[in-house]
């Protein structure tokens, strides 16, 4: 579909018309990943099938520049997991009444990297290599580790 002629942008960075940007890009999404998991499902691959859908951030809750457009947000956004040994229809986190920062069971990206890691059978304090001369983990050395209630 051409985009373009709908002056729609061609990705998610919303910064002129959040509205117009993602009602396209949300429907374009909701379908997509409606039918993969409807398919897996269907085939008993989804207990199977690890699904994961994030971003590096989110929004900011109020307006950019002309007052359409939405800067990003680091400090709140969502990401969605299903099947592969995650607890169904819940919910972890919550942000302040405006959107702006997660104030509730705050996950950093290491905690969704470990959660990952260990739904596929990995140890993630086990999973290291090398580089410049010091040992590092993909979910840090911070103490952060597997978000138990997400998982079934």
């Amino acid at each position: 579909e051409n985009t373009t002629a709908k002056k729609i942008r061609p990705n998610w960075d919303s910064h002129e018309d959040i509205v117009r940007d993602h009602g396209y890009w949300g429907e374009v999404l909701d379908t997509g990943a409606s039918a993969l998991l409807v398919d897996l499902k269907a085939r008993g691959l989804l207990d199977d099938t690890l699904v994961i859908c994030t971003s590096e951030f989110g929004r900011q809750p109020a307006a950019q520049g002309s007052g359409k457009g939405r800067d990003h947000n680091a400090g709140a956004f969502t990401t969605w997991l299903a099947g592969g040994g995650i607890k169904a229809g819940s919910g972890y986190g919550a942000t302040d009444e405006l959107g702006f920062e997660s104030v509730e069971q705050v996950m950093h990206s290491w905690e969704l990297h470990a959660t990952a890691l260990d739904l596929l059978g990995i140890d993630h304090e086990k999973l290291t290599w090398y580089h410049n001369g010091l040992e590092q983990r993909l979910t840090g050395f911070e103490g952060r580790g597997v978000i138990h209630d997400l998982i079934a």
